[in-house]
């Protein structure tokens, strides 16, 4: 039970599912999602060796599943500009005192 709740707020912060009280869906707070996919984390490492197979196994799936959709709703990371690139109007360009 504690393993769906969790879940179900994550996919609610995610944007994947929609909210139980409006019937509508929120825009994603992944800061909220990301907290509630460590608690169902934390919640797998204090608990390994006591679960059922069918827990363990829910949790698991539960946790691949949420890792999955958070990492789909994040912003692709761009990479750092080196010290001679520098960005400008939309590209790239290379500064004129750089001498490498």
């Amino acid at each position: 039970m504690l393993v769906r709740s969790l879940a179900a707020s994550a996919a609610v912060h995610l944007g994947d599912a929609a909210d139980r009280t409006t019937g509508a869906t929120a825009t994603p707070n992944v800061a909220a999602a990301a907290q509630m996919i460590d608690l169902l984390a934390l919640l797998e490492e204090k608990t390994q060796g006591n679960l059922s197979e069918a827990e363990a196994q829910l949790l698991v799936g539960t946790l691949r599943v949420l890792r999955r959709s958070d990492s789909a709703s994040r912003p692709a990371a761009r990479p750092a500009p080196d010290a001679c690139h520098v960005p400008r109007y939309g590209h790239v360009v290379r500064r004129a005192d750089c001498r490498v």
